[in-house]
């Protein structure tokens, strides 16, 4: 064999061996969620026990409606998917987009911390923190009325509750619990004298609960917009579709329809929603 030809078998052989290597990292790359939802026909979504208008279990049935069921049938539809619940809490539906346990997760703040570990669509809507305080308890106008040591504030952990009760409220003592009914019992037993909440929670809380307490949105008015969680992953394709899909149906005001339907369940007129609280 002459050089030339030498060169050329040495050539083509790393050639081969390139196109073996892209093959195997192509074959090994991991599936997108995209991919998965489509492949598999299911859209497995985050859910969460008695946190209307988001999300209502019918403890009869067995099956779930609200808000966010809706949004989750309608992405579905999209995707020419079922939905597929998992039970989770508003913290831990972070760890289950991380472990690869559900594809969504609905009603999900964007902070910093988080952005590191999962991904977010564009806004579904955005609403104010607000503050349930047990009977008697003097309703506070401003964060700094309740940011006193001998004042306890109930979050439940993980949340951007216990972000903002630790934010406004350093020096008062927060009471975590492990989810938010467990918060809302300590303001009603009166371990707590208070609980922060998103309005949109906290308003369907004391439709149901009318003796808990009253609502209180202080000053200065907090808000974050509440988006989509999803796995991070550089396939960008689940992300845009979702952002696109979020943003078109709150443009044409259908996300507004979703929520006054969830508020409807639980006997809320559009009259009884603060202003405070945006769709």
């Amino acid at each position: 064999m002459n050089r030339r030809n030498a060169l050329t078998t040495v050539a083509l052989a790393g050639a081969a061996a390139i196109a073996t290597t892209a093959s195997v990292k192509a074959d090994t790359a991991p599936e997108s969620t995209l991919e998965r939802i489509k492949k598999s026909g299911v859209l497995r979504v985050a859910v969460i026990v008695g946190q209307e208008p988001y999300f209502h279990k019918d403890l009869a049935s067995g099956q779930w409606s609200g808000a966010c069921i809706d949004m989750a049938n309608d992405i579905a539809s999209k995707l020419g998917a079922k939905v597929e619940t998992l039970e989770s809490t508003w913290g831990n539906q972070i760890l289950d987009l991380q472990g690869g346990k559900v594809d969504l997760a609905f009603a999900v703040n964007p902070t910093p911390e988080r952005s590191l570990v999962i991904d977010f669509s564009t806004p579904i809507l955005v609403h104010a923190f607000t503050v349930i305080t047990k009977k008697g308890f003097a309703k506070p106008q401003t964060w700094a009325e309740i940011n006193k040591p001998e004042v306890k504030i109930a979050v439940d952990i993980g949340s951007t509750h216990e972000l903002i009760a630790r934010r406004y409220c350093p020096k008062a003592t927060i009471l975590g619990f492990k989810n938010r009914d467990e918060a809302i019992l300590a303001v009603a037993t009166g371990r707590a004298d208070c609980n922060v909440s998103l309005a949109v929670l906290s308003v369907s809380t004391l439709k149901k609960n009318p003796n808990l307490g009253e609502l209180a949105i202080p000053r200065p008015l907090l808000t974050l917009p509440t988006n989509m969680g999803i796995r991070a992953e550089s396939d960008r394709r689940y992300k845009d579709f979702l952002s696109a899909w979020a943003d078109y149906n709150r443009t044409l005001g259908q996300t507004r329809e979703w929520m006054l339907k969830g508020f409807d369940a639980v006997g809320l007129a559009p009259d009884d929603i603060p202003p405070e609280v945006q769709f």
